[in-house]
């Protein structure tokens, strides 16, 4: 249950990256260097992987009721899965585009 409280945090960090990589694309904020590189690997593919493994393992967990003992707090479970679901949409329109 620690390493999925581990995971669900890391997660939340990476869907911060994903959303300081996505303004970055309209905003030039972050000067081109090495910590723009790192936000947008973390929020771009890193988030994807993990954030499919937790969604994967707490919709595994919540059947078995065994979800409120893995101590995760209920918004950032929301938060999580918000993110998830707005990434599939993002790869599936930028595959997809029309």
């Amino acid at each position: 249950m620690r390493l999925i409280r581990f995971l669900s945090r890391l997660a939340f960090i990476c869907n911060i990256c994903f959303l300081l990589a996505s303004f970055t694309q309209w905003l030039p904020v972050l000067p081109d260097n090495d910590l723009l590189s790192d936000i947008i690997v973390l929020g771009y593919l890193v988030s994807l992987i993990v954030n499919l493994i937790v969604s994967l393992t707490l919709m595994i967990l919540m059947p078995a009721g065994r979800l409120r003992r893995s101590g995760i707090p209920v918004w950032l479970l929301i938060v999580n899965f918000g993110f998830f679901t707005v990434q599939i949409v993002l790869l599936i329109l930028n595959r997809h585009p029309t």
